[in-house]
């Protein structure tokens, strides 16, 4: 009885422990991306940022285009 309130204990600590090494092991990752491959992510994001502010003045252009002028 004792040995299995034991080992049950023992199991959560290591789901609990996975899940900070996974947190731990992504972080890594994404600062080695950024740190090796400055040139590629620093383009990348530049693409991302470009396209989205590209599509919202598009937007607010087709808006205010769309809306009557007032007389």
């Amino acid at each position: 009885m004792l040995k299995r309130n034991i080992q049950g204990k023992l199991r959560k600590k290591r789901k609990g422990q996975s899940t900070v090494e996974y947190i731990i092991l992504v972080a890594a990752i994404i600062a080695a991306l950024i740190i090796f491959l400055p040139g590629t992510f620093q383009t990348a994001y530049n693409a991302a940022l470009e396209s989205g502010t590209d599509g919202m003045e598009n937007m607010a252009d087709r808006l205010s285009l769309s809306r009557p002028l007032a007389p």
